[in-house]
């Protein structure tokens, strides 16, 4: 999961050097937690917050193969 989401916000950000992705467990569900450049900040959110959406919605279908819950966290 987590190098689903790093190679999603590499491609969607100026600066993809400032992409870090971390996985760590909470509770039974994996976390993984997004962070960019404050700059990327928008790129990644995207209007109505629709391409972080869609984001969650990729990564949940994947989990869901795995029956597994997955949160995905943008800081």
């Amino acid at each position: 999961m987590k190098e689903l989401v790093e190679v999603i916000a590499k491609a969607l950000v100026d600066n993809p050097d400032d992409v870090v992705v971390t996985e760590s467990m909470k509770g039974e569900d994996i976390l993984i937690e997004l962070t960019v450049a404050a700059a990327d900040m928008g790129k990644v959110i995207g209007k109505q917050g629709r391409i972080a959406k869609a984001i969650r919605s990729v990564v949940k279908a994947a989990a869901s193969k795995e029956d597994k819950k997955v949160i995905v966290e943008i800081q």
